[in-house]
């Protein structure tokens, strides 16, 4: 089905991906990088050791992408291979977790409401089921309290009173699910601060499991949970597309424009800040009146939001996301024929995917200051 130049660059790309994730495990987790010296160097053994990290992290992607592959097959939907996106970008100074993830490119037609629904839940749902196993046993078996003096032994010195302004402090964003499991299954005297988190292999390939598998059930286009919602709503499919969309970049944005910010900042980010709105909204198919209309009234609700909460700001990171989904994939879904009514069953399915994202979702994934 496959020729063997196609096999060959799909598992080079899966190779790459593991070593990448497993050198940005190697930071992550440890503390260590091959671009130190001394001490900080990452070994052979401690590379070793990054892949408790690499291996689960890279693993779920895996599965979801075959949850999405085997139900294609099962449709006779024709795809391809898992493509797997290394990145590893510590040579410029930029923090990284060793790739952008995995997509599978649809090569035959999909036909039917069913088969988008299936092919679209099937990668969340696998991965999620793997990404709750790796969390519940990792909560379940933290290590001892003195473990994260293995990465920071500075903690252990009574005199420590926090790292100075050059080092990049860096949180991880709770979520319903992960701070729920932390709970019910850890032992409140092991279990880390959300700073923290990274230093522990399992617990941080769960986190970021959760965030790709939320990222991907978001309700819009044709991400994995555009196609839920057009399998469960298919008339109604392009309003919650779109609502969803300009919830997601109104908050992201919000506090961009800020009356606050020196004359000269506003001045440059207000045109840029609305050009930036409409590139997102031109391949939505509506008309220019309607773009122009809603990226308007969005700036300047979120202009007068920064006057009266200034304190009230968004996710920046997300908006570079918001750009992909409306200027690159769309927010609009490929017409089928017909709009048959999905069985009991997958309508149930479908429920309990919008729930995983609910509870899987963290607004603040990556905070960085």
């Amino acid at each position: 089905m496959f020729s063997k130049k196609e096999y060959l660059v799909h598992i080079l790309l899966f190779i790459l991906t593991l070593i990448t994730a497993t050198l940005a495990g190697g930071e992550w987790v440890l503390g260590k990088s091959v671009l130190a010296s001394g001490d900080q160097f990452l070994s052979l053994d401690d590379f070793w050791k990054a892949t408790a990290f690499s291996i689960p992290f890279i693993g779920i992607l895996l599965i979801h992408e075959l949850g999405h592959f085997f139900t294609s097959l099962y449709h006779k939907v024709k795809c391809t291979l898992p493509f797997f996106i290394p990145v590893w970008l510590s040579f410029i100074g930029v923090p990284s977790i060793g790739t952008f993830g995995a997509v599978i490119r649809m090569k035959g037609l999909v036909n039917s409401r069913k088969k988008f629904f299936d092919i679209g839940i099937a990668g969340p749902l696998a991965g999620f089921v793997v990404a709750l196993g790796l969390l519940v046993y990792g909560f379940s078996n933290l290590p001892p309290t003195d473990y994260i003096y293995q990465v920071h032994p500075e903690y252990a010195d009574p005199n420590f009173e926090g790292y100075g302004e050059d080092v990049l402090d860096f949180d991880l964003g709770n979520n319903f699910l992960f701070w729920s499991l932390g709970e019910v299954f850890a032992d409140p005297e092991r279990m880390p601060s959300m700073s923290e988190v990274i230093h522990y292999p399992f617990l941080f390939a769960g986190y970021l499991a959760l965030f790709f598998t939320a990222l991907n059930l978001l309700p819009i286009g044709q991400l994995d949970g555009g196609h839920v919602i057009f399998g469960l709503f298919p008339r109604h499919h392009q309003t919650v597309s779109l609502v969803a969309f300009s919830g997601f970049i109104a908050y992201a944005g919000l506090g961009f424009i800020n009356p606050y910010l020196p004359f000269d900042d506003l001045l440059l980010r207000i045109p840029l800040y609305i050009g930036f709105l409409y590139l997102c909204y031109s391949k939505s198919g509506l008309s220019t009146q309607t773009i122009w209309t809603i990226i308007l009234s969005m700036a300047a609700s979120q202009y007068t939001i920064a006057f009266f909460k200034p304190e009230w700001e968004g996710y920046q990171g997300w908006l570079f996301f918001a750009f992909l989904l409306g200027r690159v994939m769309g927010l609009r879904h490929p017409e089928v024929s017909g709009f048959k009514e999905l069985s009991t069953s997958r309508k149930i399915l479908g429920w309990i995917a919008i729930l995983i994202f609910l509870i899987s979702f963290s607004p603040k994934p990556f905070l960085f200051s």
